[in-house]
């Protein structure tokens, strides 16, 4: 079974507060009373943003999610985000392309992360389970539709949006 990474959107801490996850991400523009509670839950928090690296480093955060699909130098990028990050998690979002994640995989990051949309799911399928079968880098899958059937992916990770959460996964 996948691991679940959740995307919170607004400053509601009910998904802070259940148990069954461990690892949220939180954009860069909520407010430092949220990031202090988010920081108390005992769950790794991930920030994505502009200003994640700050935000991170201001909070005391475990780190970030940086997207660099459209990067056309990707070491000097990634170079840059670790020398201001530190040793923090680094998960970086590539482009759904071989070329692109063995770019990305080579810069060692704690996850990579492709982007999966219903239109074009078979190719995005063919991509992750070539990726597994050559890269120990853990992958991950961010769902950017609601009706992906999550479970013909083969990924570490499948990171959702609070509301696809729970919809599809939490328990009521």
């Amino acid at each position: 079974m996948n691991k679940f990474i959740i995307k919170i959107t607004t400053e509601d801490d009910t998904l802070l507060k259940d148990s069954s996850i461990e690892c949220v991400i939180l954009p860069d523009s909520f407010s430092k009373d949220f990031y202090k509670k988010a920081s108390l839950s005992e769950k790794i928090i991930l920030v994505k943003g502009e200003n994640a690296i700050e935000v991170c480093k201001e909070n005391n955060l475990d780190g970030i999610t940086c997207d660099l699909s459209k990067s056309e130098q990707i070491k000097k990028d990634v170079a840059d985000i670790r020398s201001r990050l530190g040793d923090k998690i680094l998960g970086l979002i590539t482009r759904s392309r071989r070329h692109e994640a063995m770019l990305v995989s080579e810069q060692e990051p704690d996850f990579v992360i492709f982007k999966v949309w219903k239109d074009g799911i078979e190719n995005i399928e063919e991509l992750l389970g070539w990726y597994n079968d050559f890269f120990l880098i853990q992958s991950a899958a961010l769902i950017e539709d609601d009706d992906i059937n999550i479970n013909n992916l083969r990924v570490d990770i499948v990171i959702l949006k609070d509301t696809q959460y729970k919809k599809f996964v939490a328990k009521n």
